[in-house]
């Protein structure tokens, strides 16, 4: 495999991707280059829809193509906003109305426990009945004031008890280290290693 289309517009995604992939000589493109669109996210898992994800961008490009799905996942609210987590507040999307939908779901809740979960789905080409599969998650409690200027989505409000810190608040090398993308990328290439592409 030389060539690895990432199932995302996300720049930060694509970044930490690359980052871990191009060692490998993968050379990592956006499927904005070749002018894939969106497609819909219709599941009530992660994993259906990161398969739905690659499977578009592959048969868009006719490449192996990667995509992830992955959100928070809150213990009092049953899992919730899980797969809905960028959309929690509803359309257009934005991370200060989901933060505050949250924080207001939770203010009578004594259990503030939750997870960020990630799946990451590796297609080879569109029909591949065996993709590579790895996910991650990382755990943590829901502060109701935010802390930090770094991250995105809940990360300011994500605290890290072990840490002492949210998500926010941590370098974006250690961020990238830890948290559920970044353990599920860090599988995810072991399996890479571990299979003929």
């Amino acid at each position: 495999m030389e060539k690895l289309v990432i199932a995302s517009s996300n720049a930060g995604k694509l970044r930490e991707i690359r980052h871990l992939l191009e060692p490998l000589g993968i050379e990592v493109l956006p499927q904005s280059q070749f002018k894939v669109s969106e497609v819909d996210e219709p599941h009530r898992t992660f994993i259906e829809n990161a398969i739905v994800k690659a499977r578009h961008a592959c048969k868009q490009t006719g490449l192996p193509s990667l995509a992830d799905d992955s959100g928070i996942c809150v213990n009092a609210l049953n899992g919730q906003p899980g797969v809905l987590s960028a959309r929690y507040s509803g359309e257009p999307k934005s991370d200060e109305r989901n933060n505050l939908k949250l924080i207001g779901a939770l203010r009578s809740q004594a259990d503030r426990r939750a997870h960020y979960y990630c799946v990451m789905v590796l297609l080879r080409h569109p029909e591949d009945p065996q993709p590579i599969i790895a996910d991650a998650s990382w755990h943590g409690e829901i502060l109701p004031d935010k802390r930090g200027d770094g991250g995105f989505g809940y990360d300011p409000h994500f605290y890290l008890p072990d840490l002492g810190k949210t998500a926010a608040e941590l370098p974006m090398e250690q961020k990238n280290r830890i948290s559920h993308r970044g353990q599920a990328l860090a599988r995810l290439l072991s399996r890479l290693t571990a299979n003929v592409c």
